[in-house]
């Protein structure tokens, strides 16, 4: 890698009251740079992601975010319950970030339809707008996303997806994120590393995963070729 990583991650070690579920885990993200983690089910992807955001501490390794070491310090993530405050409108959640660094509605000129209903009222699509909204007006480096898609129709998917590449290009973001929709999200990452049993068993391009889509779905997935 050209750059000097903006998230370097060595030997991590994660999991529950002392037991390690992720063994060893080596991964990096550089600024401007999407990089997504696949994996099946249970393979260890949302413990990495939760240690990563500090909700966890690593039970070993190494977690740097500028060349700093920062192992159980937060970093913005936007987890797969969206984690809005259901009884404040869309408004008032979008103001708890101060002092926004971007506004809102020029991400997601949707949302201003949407300023004065409660989130707890939104569909799932317009809350995950909101979150994503509310993580990125904060104007972080980077930004970890679990399952953005989940529970939402491909078009949505893309529509969110869309918005985190041109974060990414336009901003300097870097963004990491575990992701179910495989095909569409290799087809705007730049990187992914695929998981299996708490450990990186792949890391490649996304070109090239994209190249191998029939061995990623039955070798690493876990999943009949489409």
């Amino acid at each position: 890698m050209a750059r000097d990583p903006l998230l370097q991650v060595s030997g991590l070690r994660a999991g529950y009251r002392g037991v390690a579920v992720v063994n060893g885990v080596d991964l990096a993200v550089s600024a401007g740079e999407v990089v997504v983690l696949l994996g099946p089910n249970g393979a260890g992807k949302t413990t990495t992601l939760q240690t990563l955001s500090g909700f966890l501490r690593p039970i070993g390794g190494t977690i740097r975010f500028a060349g700093e070491r920062i192992d159980g310090m937060a970093l913005a993530y936007v987890p797969d319950d969206r984690a809005l405050l259901r009884n404040l409108t869309v408004r008032e959640n979008l103001s708890l970030v101060r002092p926004p660094q971007f506004d809102a509605l020029d991400l997601f000129p949707e949302l201003g339809r949407l300023l004065d209903r409660r989130a707890g009222l939104l569909s799932g699509g317009e809350q995950q707008m909101l979150a994503l909204a509310r993580s990125l007006i904060a104007g972080p480096k980077l930004l970890l996303v679990d399952e953005l898609s989940l529970g939402l129709a491909p078009v949505l998917v893309e529509r969110l997806l869309t918005r985190l590449r041109t974060s990414a290009d336009e901003l300097g973001l870097g963004v990491f994120l575990v992701e179910q929709h495989v095909q569409q999200a290799l087809a705007m990452a730049d990187r992914a590393y695929v998981m299996a049993h708490g450990s990186i068993e792949l890391e490649a391009s996304a070109a090239d995963l994209r190249d191998r889509r029939e061995e990623l779905a039955e070798r690493y997935l876990g999943l009949a070729p489409a």
